[in-house]
């Protein structure tokens, strides 16, 4: 998976945020999965994950104040 730049997120809508943090979520789990087998070798990718798993709730939570502020 592609992890996307700040932003590359900036530009999309609501649902495709909420549709990318559910693709991130899945590979969170898959990351998950290969730790626990002992198959994980690059362990920087659960920090990208996580960090832009955070970064879409940042960005959907801000949407949301700016859809209620209107």
């Amino acid at each position: 998976m592609n992890i996307m730049r700040i932003d590359e997120l900036r530009d999309l809508n609501e649902v495709d945020l909420r549709q990318y943090l559910g693709d991130l979520k899945k590979e969170w789990l898959n990351i998950r999965i290969q730790i626990a087998q002992g198959r994980m070798t690059n362990f920087s990718k659960v920090k990208d994950v996580k960090k832009a798993a955070a970064r879409v709730n940042t960005l959907l939570r801000e949407k949301g104040k700016v859809a209620k502020a209107k």
